[in-house]
């Protein structure tokens, strides 16, 4: 089962620090893939859910390419992750049941159906939903509890 860290959340939301890229390495190393919200502007490459916030490198993308569930925010950030699909794993969606990722994963929408190939974003407690469910993945804020 792979366990996605929803912008680098382990124990629920922090927008504060959400998609900053320590946050997203710091859940990396704790064994955790990360999805992240990606911005490509004339400026360059921008960590950020609803406009660019955190500043990358490409080479952020690339160094982490195994770990990292990328999620396009504008077209130029679809373009650029498409065209590297050999190696990012990247995808687009909005409200969509179920977007296909460049990797050939089902990113899917909170309670929908699932198949074996299928991420399911279930932002919340999430523990008892699996055992009922076909996933390859999970993605969610929580994952440890907080104490």
């Amino acid at each position: 089962m792979i366990k996605i860290a929803h912008r680098g959340n382990l124990n629920g939301p922090n927008p504060e620090k959400e998609n900053e890229p320590s946050y997203i390495v710091s859940a990396i190393n704790q064994g955790f893939d990360c999805e992240v919200d990606l911005w490509k502007t004339e400026n360059g490459f921008f960590l950020g859910h609803d406009e660019p916030q955190y500043e990358i490198k490409d080479s952020f993308l690339f160094e982490l390419s195994d770990k990292l569930w990328i999620h396009c925010k504008n077209l130029e950030a679809l373009t650029f992750v498409s065209k590297e699909a050999s190696t990012l794993n990247g995808f687009w969606h909005q409200e969509d049941d179920f977007t296909l990722t460049t990797k050939g994963y089902i990113w899917t929408y909170p309670n929908r159906p699932t198949s074996e190939k299928s991420i399911l974003v279930n932002l919340g407690i999430w523990s008892q939903l699996i055992e009922k469910k076909r996933l390859k993945g999970i993605c969610s804020d929580f994952f440890i509890p907080s104490t």
